[in-house]
């Protein structure tokens, strides 16, 4: 997952002021660029996982950070044609955010089964922190050498990457039977995408990522904006960031653990609830008291939104179609990160504040929560539609 790092938005950010300067782009431009490459990048989530599946993770992972590789080399040194950087832009898009999560989320779930929450809760901590280390130093090399040089020297990283993913992928990743849980994913085998979409249950986990993805996108994006509205300072706001990553942090770890216990159902509609608190809280701060006790709230739920759509795909639908499945709902993140900022700007343009949207949005948020809390898992009973057996 650290690899899909020049794929993803914080990673394309390290560089977007160079290479503003450097190509002698407005930012009108390139955020219409980056736009069009996010849409359109996640429409590959997929057919890639679906080769995942038909081909296996070892080889179809390695095809993908070789390809991510050679685009980002490409990158570094393209000189500055629009048409050009769109189509480099959009490469890291789909092969970076979109495949390349997709394989690395996949490859956990397929590895793992009873435990595959709390495998998934240490996987998302381990890849706040390493995100985190990789910010500090990517962001030095840029401010030392340019970005250029840092983007040439990920793409050699990549290749590294890909070497390590010959030899620690399994083809196949089968899942070893514990307290016979594995018999229950038997059983999910013949449940494909086609099958999925029929059931609520899909629907609302993505649903609820999605909605995740599209406010925390928003709101990450105008998160100092928003506070400041309620008079904190640029101080206050790092802080709050630095506070509220490591509250994420933590509500992973608890619910990765919480999944050995309870239902990955109770627990989303956990973190929904949460999360719409936390929404509707923000318009109302007034002290420091109340944005520390809204920044407990927030990073706790983020952190069961997060791994609860890391681990429900192959808990929910076995793990013979989980790469196509997971693909599915990887897409669907992916195209709501994409307008979430949009809608976030244009009601800042349209009313003067972001409490609107945050209002509004929090209901939407509940709903989720109340419909994960009462959603059946396909396979704990009947709750698909008839389809033909050839899907």
């Amino acid at each position: 997952m650290l690899a899909t790092l020049p794929g993803r938005t914080q990673g394309l950010g390290l560089i977007t002021e160079p290479l503003l300067r450097d190509l002698q782009l407005d930012r009108i431009t390139y955020a219409n660029i980056n736009l069009w490459a996010t849409l359109i990048g996640a429409i590959v989530c997929i057919p890639f996982g679906s080769l995942l599946d038909r081909v296996g993770l070892r080889w179809t992972t390695t095809a993908i950070v070789l390809g991510l590789a050679a685009v980002v080399w490409g990158m570094s040194v393209q000189t500055g044609s629009l048409a050009v950087l769109f189509l480099l832009v959009l490469a890291t898009r789909a092969l970076g955010q979109s495949a390349l999560s997709v394989s690395s989320i996949t490859a956990v779930g397929k590895a793992f089964d009873r435990t595959v929450g709390m495998a998934m809760g240490v996987y998302s901590v381990l890849m706040g922190v390493f995100f985190a280390i990789a910010f500090t130093f990517v962001g030095r090399a840029v401010g030392s050498r340019g970005w250029r040089a840092a983007w040439g020297e990920i793409a050699v990283g990549l290749v590294v990457v890909a070497v390590i993913a010959v030899f620690l992928l399994n083809p196949a990743h089968p899942a070893p039977d514990v307290d016979g849980e594995s018999e229950r994913s038997k059983e999910l085998e013949g449940i494909a995408l086609g099958r999925a979409l029929r059931t609520g249950a899909f629907w609302i986990f993505a649903g609820s990522a999605s909605l995740f993805g599209l406010v925390s996108s928003g709101l990450g994006l105008f998160n100092q904006a928003v506070l400041a509205e309620r008079g904190f300072g640029h101080e206050t706001y790092y802080t709050f960031l630095t506070f509220t990553s490591v509250l994420g942090l933590a509500g992973q770890l608890l619910c990765g653990w919480l999944t050995l216990h309870w239902s990955m159902q109770t627990l989303l509609g956990i973190g929904m609830f949460l999360y719409a608190l936390a929404l509707a809280g923000f318009p109302l701060l007034t002290t420091h008291a109340q944005l520390w006790a809204l920044g407990v709230v927030s990073g706790v739920s983020g952190g069961f939104i997060t791994v609860l759509f890391f681990a429900i795909w192959s808990r929910a639908f076995g793990q013979t179609h989980l790469g196509w499945i997971q693909g599915a709902a990887q897409m669907l993140t992916v195209l709501a990160s994409a307008v979430g900022p949009l809608m976030f700007a244009a009601c800042a343009e349209r009313y003067g504040s972001y409490a609107p949207i945050l209002w509004g949005l929090a209901p939407a948020v509940v709903l989720l929560g109340v419909a994960a809390v009462r959603v059946t898992l396909p396979g704990a009973e009947p709750s698909v539609l008839p389809i033909p057996e050839t899907a």
